[in-house]
């Protein structure tokens, strides 16, 4: 039988979710609305006067090759994060899950470094790699690399990608720990009475029924390198040396707050929201279809 929740009075449900719609409604929404109309004017440096510009703040970025430099090095970087942590994380849930002395402990050290803010993890790398300061440049330098990502752009976006693949590693293990304890023990028990060896069982076992725990992290991992690195860029880079580290997000930052264009900021914060939502539709779309329920 299926069961049915029974209120006694019919405006307890939606009193109930009231607070999660009144959350959604001002901090998501209303800033969404806020940013679309922002994008359709154009105020001076002192804020006094505001005249409305139809598009002419997207055809601006449109003609911008700074612009699609940043597009394509959000890219790279999200592809590069999600690639790494994934496989990491994979990786270590997959050596965690095994029955060995001490498990738990590793489990919740692994567990963690998602605790720990960006700001933070981004304070950490730079101490560890900082060209004079950082422990693990000393033994680069004794190794012969030239290590300086305060004045190469390449180093630079490794350390950025490095930072925030680890910080989001502790999040992929959980879920993979997770997806990896609920697959039942007797399909393992079977592939190898079949012969399957340890890394055939996994590629034709394991992973596919891991599957739609792979295609929600890529999602998650996506929409984390889009939004959630800015705090480490900042506190690492500043989007420096020049502008090889400046994403789409540190961009909105940089040109609003910084350099006081509103109205290009709010146009790209409204691109930014169209390219994730889109993004992640091709992913449903196609992604999806690979996922073995």
């Amino acid at each position: 039988m299926q069961k049915q929740a029974i209120f006694q009075s019919k405006l307890l449900p939606y009193a109930l979710v009231a607070p999660q719609l009144a959350v959604v409604l001002i901090f998501f929404y209303w800033p969404a609305l806020q940013a679309a109309v922002q994008s359709f004017l154009l105020q001076d440096a002192f804020g006094l006067s505001t005249s409305f510009v139809w598009f002419d703040n997207y055809i601006e970025l449109f003609k911008d090759p700074a612009y699609f430099e940043a597009i394509v090095r959000t890219f790279f970087f999200s592809f590069a994060i999600a690639v790494s942590s994934l496989s990491v994380a994979l990786l270590l849930a997959v050596m965690a899950d095994k029955p060995l002395r001490g498990s738990t402990l590793y489990r919740t050290l692994l567990i963690w470094p998602y605790a720990v803010a960006p700001p933070v993890v981004g304070v950490l790398w730079i101490f560890m790699l900082h060209p004079s300061l950082g422990v693990i440049s000393r033994y680069l330098r004794g190794a012969g690399i030239d290590w300086n990502p305060l004045l190469d752009g390449n180093q630079a976006a490794t350390l950025i990608i490095l930072a925030a693949a680890w910080k989001q590693i502790s999040y992929n293990f959980l879920f993979f720990l997770a997806g990896l304890q609920a697959i039942p023990k007797s399909v393992f028990e079977a592939a190898a009475i079949d012969g399957a060896r340890p890394m055939r069982r996994f590629w034709t076992v394991t992973f596919p029924l891991l599957s739609p725990t792979i295609f929600f992290l890529l999602v998650v991992n996506i929409v984390y390198a889009f939004f959630d690195t800015f705090g480490i860029i900042d506190t690492m880079t500043r989007g420096g040396p020049g502008t090889s580290t400046v994403t789409l997000v540190y961009k909105v930052y940089s040109d609003g707050l910084l350099g006081g264009n509103l109205g290009s900021s709010a146009a790209q914060s409204v691109i930014l929201m169209i390219l994730v939502i889109v993004l992640t539709g091709i992913q449903f779309r196609f992604v999806e279809r690979k996922v073995t329920y």
